[in-house]
């Protein structure tokens, strides 16, 4: 017997609606640009009124940013779940490639999402601001996995910046190439340059 707890009529509607505004906001956004695009346009593409657009997001920024925003739960997830002595550096590329390999899987729809992102200042600033909450959740990962000090040791900090800076880089190296270049093989060079550094840690 399955000990999942079952999803409700009302939670898949919910999600239903939200997938359907999603979905309706990125392609009029990518095919007319950010801010000819308004939250009526959204809505009536989507069919739902104005009002119901407000429950599920506060602004046409949200909509596009929230393709995005789990990137950094799932990069903590994933860190958690490798196993305990595994070096610093492998944990930490395997945790940050899972995104870019989703990304890579619907690299049509991916693609013009985060060429969307970047490429717009209002939600290239949001999505910095999600990039700073990804840190400190993956500080607190790190910290917790190897038995330091979130807030004294300068190892988590700096670990967590170093691989979010090579996830930012392999984003818009992608970006920048309209997909042409390899978001896996890309990560893999990335963590080859700042391996290294990052298995001090198990080598003091």
């Amino acid at each position: 017997m399955s000990t999942r707890p079952e999803v409700s009529l009302a939670q898949r509607k919910r999600q239903l609606v939200a997938n359907e505004l999603t979905e309706a906001a990125l392609q009029l956004l990518a095919s007319k640009g950010f801010d000819a695009v308004t939250i009526d346009e959204i809505a009536t593409s989507a069919g739902v009124s104005k009002r119901t657009f407000f429950r599920y997001f506060a602004s046409k920024e949200d909509v596009v940013v929230q393709f995005l925003a789990d990137m950094g739960t799932g990069i903590r997830a994933e860190l958690a779940a490798r196993a305990a002595g595994e070096l610093p550096s492998v944990a930490l590329r395997h945790a940050a490639s899972v995104p870019l390999d989703e990304c890579a899987g619907h690299a049509d729809r991916a693609l013009r999402v985060v060429q969307l992102i970047l490429r717009t200042p209002a939600l290239n600033a949001r999505f910095l601001e999600h990039q700073a909450q990804w840190r400190d959740d993956l500080t607190a990962e790190l910290a917790h996995r190897l038995g330091l000090d979130a807030d004294t040791d300068l190892y988590p900090p700096l670990a967590a910046g170093m691989t979010l800076t090579a996830f930012d880089v392999v984003l818009r190296r992608w970006s920048d190439s309209d997909g042409g270049e390899d978001p896996a093989e890309l990560i893999q060079r990335a963590f080859v340059v700042i391996a290294p550094a990052l298995d001090t840690v198990v080598r003091k």
